[in-house]
């Protein structure tokens, strides 16, 4: 269908994380195999420093205490560089990574690229399972209530 990537729904909750590795905003590799055990956000965004990924990302940062009292790795995940990145990240002072998915490889895979990435957060289980897929901002609160 000409226009599936437009309106594609995220992966579905209860289907099994696809497994990715990409560089963070400081040069270390996030392999999603290697988190196998802990709860897991990912959350695609479209750009760096523009209003609304910078509310979205801000949320995440303001609701901190609530992510490490639950044991939730955070990061946030565009096509940007990673000096685009670590100055938005330094900028905003997030407490989380930011990875740099520069062929949109890992948005494909779990269904967040189109035009441009589409603003999907994600909570993959500690046994690699989606327990929670949405499109745009949902509050941070409602994201970690499925962290089991």
């Amino acid at each position: 269908m000409m226009f599936s990537g437009i309106f594609s729904d995220p992966l579905p909750v209860g289907a099994l994380a696809p497994d990715f590795t990409l560089p963070d905003d400081s040069g270390h590799t996030v392999s999603l195999s290697a988190l196998k055990g802990r709860n897991v956000v990912l959350v695609f965004y479209p750009g760096d420093d523009t209003p609304g990924c910078t509310r979205q990302l801000c949320e995440f940062r303001d609701s901190w205490n609530g992510v490490k009292e639950r044991g939730v790795e955070v990061f946030g995940v565009n096509p940007q560089s990673a000096g685009r990145h670590q100055n938005f990240r330094k900028k905003f002072q997030f407490p989380f990574p930011l990875l740099v998915d520069q062929e949109r490889a890992v948005a494909k895979l779990y269904n967040a690229s189109g035009l441009i990435v589409k603003r999907t957060v994600y909570l993959i289980g500690p046994d690699g399972v989606i327990r929670f897929a949405q499109r745009g901002m949902p509050k941070p609160s409602v994201v970690l209530a499925a962290a089991k």
